[in-house]
Formats: structure tokens, sequence, C-alpha cells
């Protein structure tokens, strides 16, 4: 009988052990032995395996998992908060920046729709509905284009030796959107005390950057 399973280190291949003495001409043997162990009869099993010449090792499941979990729990917690970090910066960096190139291009316009009589929150409406507008539109995007992109590391990343599994939780994209939610914010709400210190005279008389 044959089968395949799933797993994500190294590419093992399992034979029945006397099949495999058959194949390599040898008598039986035993390399390796994997028990399930009572815990109230743990400590005495191992003190007795230890006292046995014929037992070069004993390992614990249990504490090789808990080792790993933790070591690899450390090192994704460095890289994904310096990600974390770069991309916040770089959200508000890029909303920022797009917010204030929109206000200096359309100043003159904002400008003399106040002199006109808009209100200024008339006013802050129509420059915060389009960065509102490209901002709803942006995150789905976004978010879509990162999953395709983090499906393609874990492709890339795929050796003879470990492979990692493609997992996004749906929480996941919820808290990228929402990071770039309050980037938007947060962006919005400094162009809008730009706005708010608006001269109306000297931007009507030249036109220029704030």
């Amino acid at each position: 009988m044959t089968a395949t399973f799933e797993t994500y280190i190294g590419r093992p291949a399992y034979i029945d052990i006397d099949a495999l003495n058959r194949a390599m001409h040898e008598p039986p043997s035993v390399t390796a032995v994997h028990l399930r162990v009572d815990p109230l009869s743990a400590t005495r099993l191992y003190r007795e395996l230890k006292q046995m010449p014929q037992v070069s090792a004993v390992n614990l499941r249990s504490a090789a998992v808990t080792t790993f979990n933790e070591t690899m729990a450390k090192t994704i917690l460095i890289y994904v908060g310096f990600f974390i970090v770069f991309s916040v910066t770089l959200a508000c960096g890029v909303t920022y920046n797009a917010a204030r190139i929109a206000l200096t291009e359309r100043a003159r316009e904002l400008a003399t729709m106040r002199v006109l009589g808009f209100s200024r929150r008339e006013v802050e409406y129509i420059l915060i509905g389009e960065i509102g507008l490209l901002t709803f539109v942006a995150l789905p995007l976004g978010a879509g284009i990162g999953w395709l992109l983090a499906r393609w590391l874990v492709r890339a990343f795929e050796t003879e030796l470990y492979r990692v599994p493609f997992v996004v939780r749906p929480s996941t994209p919820g808290w990228a959107i929402l990071g770039g939610f309050l980037a938007t914010l947060a962006s919005v709400l400094l162009v809008r005390r730009r706005l708010d210190r608006l001269d109306l005279i000297a931007v009507l008389k030249t036109g220029n950057d704030l």
C-alpha cells in the first residue's frame, strides 16, 4: 500500500521496515522508536532509558515543539514588527504626500470657492471626499495585491529543506485595511490644518503653492 502525506520540513519517505530490510539485504534492526508515554510514568521511563547503553539519545517531542515555537515566534516577531513599522510609515508618507499635492494643486479653486461663499466645512468636504474615495478604492485593491505577493513569496521560498504553508487569516486583510485607513485619517487631519490656514487673498493673487 502506498500513500502520500503533507510535510513542511524536508521530503521524507517511509517504508515498512521488513520491506526495507529485504531491499537493503540487511538483518532486522531498529534505529529509532516513537513512543506514546503516559505522563504519570514518564519520569520512570526516562530514568530507565538513560541507563540503557543501547539507547544513544532521547528526544522529547513536547520540548522540541516548544523550543521550535519559541524560536520561530521571536524571529517572526522581529521581522513582522519591522515590516509593520515600515509599512505604516510608508502609508503615512504616501497618503500625506498625495493629500498635500491635491491641496496644493487645488488651492486656487478652493480659495475661490471660499470667496464665493462656500463654508469651510463644504470646502473640506470636497478635498477630503476625493482623498476618501481614492482610499476606499485603493485599500481593497492593495489587500488583493498583498495576498498575491504573499502567495508568490511562499512559492519562491520553497526548497527541499523546508516549505512554508500559505495561510492567511481573515483578520489579516482587516488589520491591513485598518492600518491604511488610520494612516489616511492622520494625513487628512494634517492637511485639514493647512486648509484652515489657507490665505485666500494671497492664493487668489498669485495662484502659487501654499
